[in-house]
């Protein structure tokens, strides 16, 4: 009798357990509560920069920089990623603040937005050589298409080899001591690169990012400085003006003069890729439009063999299938986008060689059960008479870059269904 109710007693307890709000939580994870998520609404490229782009260390030796940026998605929280990914020695700084930017590239900020950040609960914050922090999240409720400034103040002089982006089109400000602050910073000196800051995400219930991967046409050669309208840009406030994918951010990660395969300006597209692309917060898309600076050296000095040329072209679609297998493995999609013509280019004068390795590049791009899908910016871009190079009304005048037209043309092209699947 006492087995008997000692293994009821056992059984209704069991049943109860099983029956409680944690148990049912727990067997069934898709009737949990949402919670909210961060994701990556800005982001830009580290490199080191030439001597003649780096911050003059001698201005900015425990003085203040102020820079801008333009968020995509928005969110009721925010938190800011520095970089000394290039750095080494450790960047120290005695204190960085947020801000809504009265303008893109200003000095000037809201000073009723202005917010100091912390990372692990202190003011000032020390980056070892190599790496990456994050501050800890704020309240800074955050609309799309917000204009922030981030704020520095270094601790000392910045480390000898600086981490930055030469191609921000966007001007930043610095000047002396502690204007964390300020509503106008002072001092009257100022460059259009970025230093030090890689990424802002955002919380959200919802939403996902995108990554815009690849050189200058993607880090906006020719564009208007403070204007952003670089083609992801302009991709970003189409997002944001169709309900269906308000959530997207939409993170530049191009580089000027950028190659798949070696170092050039900036690390090579394989090598970066993990930091650009699979570390972003909350990513979950990415638009590869890589290739036309590896094909232009080749032979931009001198003429290759038709072996250099084969060897070429199978290593740039190793390169791509690398990435695509490496973002698979995040449950990433991938969409590739054809290289654009560039036979215009006084640059890299590519000759029928050339054109024929693009072609070939292209056509594994288009070839179906590689990319997720395919973005045709060959297609959209080039002439109808003479397909090997720009349409002139796309072309900035130089055969390579696309004018502001082709950078509209070129975010109106790309279908928002992508994000909506």
């Amino acid at each position: 009798m006492d087995i008997a109710r000692r293994t009821l007693v056992g059984l209704v307890a069991a049943l109860s357990v099983a029956a409680s709000p944690l148990a049912l939580a727990q067997a069934a994870p898709g009737k949990a509560a949402k919670t909210d998520r961060w994701v990556a609404s800005w982001a830009s490229a580290q490199m080191v920069p030439a001597a003649k782009d780096a911050l003059p260390a001698a201005d900015v030796t425990d003085g203040t920089l102020r820079q801008t940026l333009r968020l995509s998605t928005g969110g009721g929280k925010i938190r800011v990623r520095l970089s000394n990914a290039f750095g080494t020695e450790p960047l120290k700084l005695s204190g960085v603040h947020l801000a809504l930017a009265a303008a893109p590239g200003s000095a000037r900020i809201d000073p009723a937005s202005d917010r100091a950040l912390a990372f692990s609960g202190r003011p000032e914050v020390t980056i070892p050589p190599g790496a990456e922090y994050l501050s800890d999240p704020i309240d800074f409720p955050a609309k799309p298409l917000a204009n922030l400034a981030v704020t520095l103040r270094f601790d000392g002089a910045p480390p000898a080899q600086q981490t930055s982006h030469p191609g921000s089109r966007t001007t930043s400000w610095f000047g002396p001591g502690d204007q964390l602050a300020a509503a106008e910073l002072t001092g009257g000196k100022s460059l259009d690169h970025w230093f030090q800051i890689s990424g802002v995400d955002v919380q959200r219930p919802a939403g996902a990012s995108l990554v815009t991967f690849g050189d200058s046409i993607t880090d906006g050669y020719g564009v208007t400085t403070n204007g952003n309208n670089r083609w992801p840009d302009l991709l970003a406030a189409r997002l944001q003006a169709d309900p269906r994918t308000r959530g997207v951010g939409v993170l530049n990660a191009g580089i000027g003069g950028n190659r798949l395969l070696l170092d050039g300006l900036g690390p090579n597209a394989m090598a970066r890729f993990d930091r650009d692309v699979l570390n972003q917060a909350g990513v979950k898309y990415v638009i590869l439009l890589e290739g036309v600076n590896d094909l232009g050296v080749l032979t931009r000095d001198q003429p290759a063999s038709p072996e250099a040329h084969a060897a070429l072209v199978a290593r740039m679609t190793a390169a791509y299938d690398q990435m695509i297998r490496r973002a698979h493995d995040r449950g990433i999609k991938v969409y590739g986008a054809t290289v654009m013509p560039f036979a215009g280019s006084a640059y890299y004068h590519p000759d029928a060689a050339n054109e024929q390795d693009r072609q070939a590049i292209n056509a594994w791009i288009r070839t179906p059960g590689r990319f997720d899908a395919v973005i045709d910016f060959d297609r959209l871009t080039r002439d109808p008479a003479r397909p090997s190079r720009l349409s002139s009304a796309y072309d900035s005048g130089d055969g390579l870059h696309p004018s502001l037209a082709g950078y509209k043309a070129m975010a109106d092209a790309v279908p928002l269904d992508l994000f909506t699947r």
